[in-house]
């Protein structure tokens, strides 16, 4: 059945959201090339546009655009000459395959070898270590460059740049679509690890949008994070983050209400943490070692152990969050630690680590150090200083959502 042009338009736009990683990892396996890879997804969508609304919104619509985009990326293999050295690579049975029905999905391990290719790709050492985290979360993570930039506390403009500079260099180089091998594979873990925990936490908060959650990026970095873990079993960190991600997943489902507004941590029904996900961490955890990611993943157990919001080892956590501090040292991180502070030893303490904070430039337009100030001012009784505070933070955060909490918090404390 046919489909207006608006609902088509929003379908599509949906599902490439959500789809864009596998669309690009899948054509980039065929043509080798991130930046055509991307221009042939784009092309994807935009033939979904054009028949959409005549021809009606196929079963599976993720399929349908990966389909026409590998079926596009062939196309061009074949017709170019310039490509024709990229074809005697991808070999015979390319050339020979039936070209792909588009309603037929590729299989799940196919999915999960090319999400994991793109990766180790983007991540290749040819690029800085920042622009191999800001390409990376572009094309896996469907994140904009707004969104990046914010996830990275860094001017728009120049994330722009590093990702145009990355896939030229990428192209330039002839970086292989593969996942390395031996040395060259420990070399770059480390980058792939923070992409993981990047496009997990977008996920986890989202940046922008009406959504708290974008519970499919969640899920990709999960998955990732559990493939990567098989791929280097003696390497302690990716336990680390693997555990890390398994328990802070576990909250999911507590962590909106039925309107989809935020629920905070004191809230959450902890009936409703998933304790199979809980299971894993710990599972992981047992693998994991002492670096940052298995420090973040310590703290996430200690709420994960505790039955009541009431029973939280407050002590330990500012512990482990000033030895996280050691190790990766950071505002944030900081702010984290004053909030970890205030549980264990009152708000007044933690308010001077905070006001401490108030120069550091990567936290100006950070929304979080005034929604942490204004927590902390209205637990010691300042209700006008912690009132502006709230309200500072909802015009800083470009997530509806949380907009709508920190106004209500606002609204809370009165005139």
């Amino acid at each position: 059945m046919a489909v207006t042009e608006r609902d088509a338009t929003a379908t599509v736009e949906a599902v490439f959201r959500i789809e864009s990683a596998r669309i690009i990892a899948a054509t980039a396996r065929i043509v080798r090339d991130l930046g055509l890879a991307e221009e042939l997804a784009q092309d994807a969508l935009v033939a979904a546009l054009e028949q959409w609304p005549r021809d009606g919104v196929p079963d599976n619509p993720g399929a349908w655009l990966t389909a026409t985009a590998k079926r596009r990326a062939i196309d061009l293999v074949r017709r170019r000459e310039v490509y024709a050295r990229k074809l005697a690579e991808v070999g015979r049975a390319l050339e020979d395959a039936p070209e792909p029905e588009p309603m037929e999905p590729a299989g799940p391990d196919d999915i999960d070898d090319d999400l994991l290719r793109l990766i180790f790709t983007a991540c290749h050492p040819v690029l800085s270590a920042q622009a191999r985290i800001a390409l990376t979360l572009r094309l896996l993570g469907g994140l904009t460059t707004a969104e990046i930039a914010r996830a990275f506390l860094a001017p728009e403009p120049t994330v722009a740049q590093r990702i145009v500079r990355a896939k030229r260099t990428l192209a330039k180089a002839g970086v292989p679509f593969e996942v390395p091998y031996g040395e060259d594979r420990a070399q770059r873990l480390s980058s792939v690890l923070e992409v993981i925990y990047l496009i997990f936490n977008e996920g986890y908060s989202a940046t922008a949008g009406d959504d708290l959650l974008r519970p499919q990026l969640c899920e990709d970095a999960l998955r990732l994070a559990r493939v990567l873990a098989a791929l280097v079993p003696a390497e302690p960190e990716a336990h680390g983050l693997a555990a890390l991600l398994e328990f802070q997943a576990s909250r999911t489902a507590a962590r909106t209400g039925p309107d989809g507004r935020p629920v905070l941590l004191a809230e959450q029904n902890r009936a409703r943490w998933d304790g199979l996900l809980i299971r894993r961490g710990f599972e992981a955890f047992q693998r994991a070692g002492g670096g940052p990611y298995s420090v973040q993943a310590a703290i996430a157990a200690c709420h994960a152990r505790a039955r009541r919001y009431e029973d939280t080892d407050w002590a330990t956590i500012a512990a482990l969050y000033g030895r996280l501090l050691v190790l990766t040292p950071s505002p944030v991180v900081a702010l984290n630690r004053a909030v970890a502070v205030s549980m264990d030893q009152g708000p007044a303490a933690a308010l001077e680590l905070v006001d401490a904070l108030a120069a550091e430039p990567a936290l100006r337009e950070y929304h979080l150090l005034p929604s942490v100030r204004g927590d902390l001012l209205a637990r010691l009784g300042r209700t006008a200083q912690a009132r502006a505070e709230f309200e500072r933070a909802a015009e800083l955060t470009r997530n509806e959502r949380e907009r709508e909490l920190l106004r209500a918090r606002a609204a809370s404390l009165g005139e």
